[in-house]
Formats: C-alpha cells, sequence, structure tokens
C-alpha cells in the first residue's frame, strides 16, 4: 500500500509539472507590458497627428517598435524585446513632444501673421486717414493761397488807379491810362509819361493769376484814313505789348489788336478829345474774339498780334 501511494503521488506530481511547464509555455508567447505600452504610445501620437508636425521623429519611433516587434516575434517575452519596446515607447512619446512644440510654433506664428495683419491694417487705416487729413489740409491751403492771390490781383488792379481808369466791364477788367497822352499824333512811340504809367500797370499785371488773358487794344483819333488808322493802332498795341513785356508781364498772357478810330471816348474836334482817343485799353481776363458792349464787334476773330479787317466808323461817344 504504501508504494502504491508513493507511485500515485510521484504521477501527480509529473502531471502537476507538466501543466506548470505548459502553463510558463503559453505564458512567455504573449508581449511584454512595455511592448504593449509602446504600442499604446505609438497609436496616440499616430492619433494626434504627430506624422504631420514631426515626421521624421515619427519614423524613428516607428523604426524601432519594428524592431521590438521582431524580438517579439523571434523571442517572445524576452528582455530584448522588452529593451526594444522601451526604447519604441520613449521615441513615440518624443515624437509627440516634438509634434506638440511644432504645432504649437506653428500656432504662435499664424497668431502673430493675424497680429501682424491687424497692425499693418491699423497702420494703413492710419496712414490714409493722416494723407486724407493732409490733402484736406493742402486743399484749405490752396484756397486760402488762391483766395489769397485773387485778392492780391484784384487789389493790385484797384492801384492803379492813381494813372489809370479801372472798369469792371462784360468783357473783363478795363484800364485805360489818363492823364497823359500816350501816343504823338500819327506815332506809335510811347511817350514818358505813358512808360511810367504803364511800369505801375506791368506791375499789377504780374500779380494776376498766369492763365489771366490780357488784351491790348489800340486806338487811333479820327485823322487820317481808315486804313491807315488800323495799322496805326496795330502798331501802337504791339508797342504796348512789348513794353509790358519788356517789364516782366509773362508773353503768353498778352495779345494786342488794334481797333482803328472805333469806340472814341471823346470828340475828335479838339485837341484834348483826339489825345484822349490816341489810347490803348488793357483789357484783364476777356476771353477771345469777346467785344465790349455797345463796340460793334471786328468782322472776322481776331486773334494774337492782328488787326481787325472793319472800317466802319462809329460816332462820337461822351467823354468818359
Amino acid at each position: 500500500m504504501n508504494q502504491r501511494f508513493r507511485i500515485d503521488m510521484t504521477r501527480s506530481a509529473l502531471g502537476l509539472s507538466a501543466i506548470m511547464v505548459w502553463a510558463g509555455a503559453c505564458g512567455s508567447s504573449g508581449p511584454t507590458k512595455q511592448l504593449t505600452d509602446a504600442r499604446q504610445a505609438m497609436q496616440m501620437a499616430q492619433a494626434s497627428g504627430t506624422a504631420q508636425m514631426a515626421p521624421n521623429r515619427m519614423q524613428d519611433a516607428q523604426a524601432a517598435l519594428d524592431q521590438a516587434e521582431r524580438a517579439h516575434k523571434d523571442d517572445p517575452g524576452s528582455n530584448t524585446e522588452a529593451n526594444l519596446a522601451y526604447i519604441a515607447k520613449r521615441k513615440a512619446e518624443i515624437a509627440m513632444a516634438s509634434g506638440k512644440t511644432v504645432a504649437s510654433m506653428h500656432k504662435e506664428d499664424a497668431l502673430n501673421q493675424q497680429y501682424q495683419a491687424k497692425l499693418a491694417q491699423t497702420a494703413n487705416s492710419q496712414r490714409q486717414q493722416l494723407r486724407a487729413q493732409a490733402l484736406q489740409q493742402q486743399r484749405q491751403q490752396a484756397a486760402q493761397a488762391s483766395q489769397s492771390a485773387e485778392t492780391r490781383a484784384a487789389d493790385a488792379l484797384q492801384s492803379l488807379s492813381e494813372v489809370a481808369t479801372v472798369k469792371h466791364e462784360q468783357k473783363g477788367t478795363v484800364i485805360t491810362l489818363m492823364d497823359a497822352a500816350l501816343f504823338q499824333t500819327g506815332a506809335d512811340t510811347l511817350s514818358d509819361d505813358a512808360r511810367s504809367s504803364l511800369d505801375k500797370v506791368a506791375s499789377a499785371l504780374e500779380q494776376q493769376p498766369k492763365d489771366t488773358q490780357i488784351r491790348i487794344e489800340g486806338y487811333t483819333d479820327a485823322s487820317g484814313s481808315t486804313a491807315s488808322n488800323e495799322a496805326l493802332s496795330q502798331r501802337r498795341a504791339d508797342a504796348v505789348r512789348k513794353y509790358l513785356e519788356q517789364r516782366g508781364v509773362d508773353g503768353s498772357m498778352l495779345e494786342s489788336i488794334g481797333r482803328g478810330e472805333a469806340n472814341p471816348v471823346a470828340s475828335n474836334s479838339t485837341d484834348d478829345g483826339r489825345a484822349s482817343n490816341r489810347r490803348a485799353e488793357i483789357v484783364v481776363k476777356v476771353p477771345e474774339n469777346e467785344t465790349s458792349p455797345g463796340m460793334p464787334p471786328a468782322p472776322g476773330a481776331p486773334s494774337k498780334n492782328t488787326r481787325p479787317n472793319s472800317s466802319a466808323k462809329s460816332p462820337p461817344e461822351p467823354q468818359k
């Protein structure tokens, strides 16, 4: 009986040993905890988009995990598998950290670009506002300067009242020298008194805007023929124009026209009346081809430095 008991115990011990060996063999075929952790870390890295942010780091982590997987296949549960899996996990974690850093830098760059864009927009808006203010200020200054220039120009013409008659008519401002005969009978040479008066006229005309039209109209008395008077009046107008130009008036503003014996300002029956009719009128700001009220227009359009072909003689008018 004792021998049989020993045999049964031996058989039980051998069966238990076989079960333990089988169980150990089955347990060693599964992955180590390190490999399981490495796989989870890699899944988290892939899910977080690390492959886009840190592709090189992800390649290193994947290569390390592949080595751990091969070690598991060759020798499941071995120390080699565990060591390689640990390295793969750390590389996956490093890859995720690098990806987060890159993502943070991208976000920071995007925010900085937005800030710079807003800053540039604000600066541009401020520049536009300052530009608009400067433009408005320039316009105001230009308007003030123009108004001041117009005022000075008008005052300059009015200041001629000491040496000339200044009238504002429909055709413009008409300046007629007084108290001195401009020309001797039959002559087109300016008298000394006329030159002195024209010096002041030139100073006033220089202050007029550059687009001002200044027309010098030459006149004669009734002595001589109509044709000769027309030619003489043109020479007289030219003489005044040339003198004004010599005294600094812009020649492009000047126009000279001979009117002959038309539109007398005094009677031609007296010496004083004829002297008054031998005159030159300076018309300021007059459009071309326009005539003064009451004066018959010259046939044909008058042009610079030309005389009309009119031979009509107007009746004497009362002295102005």
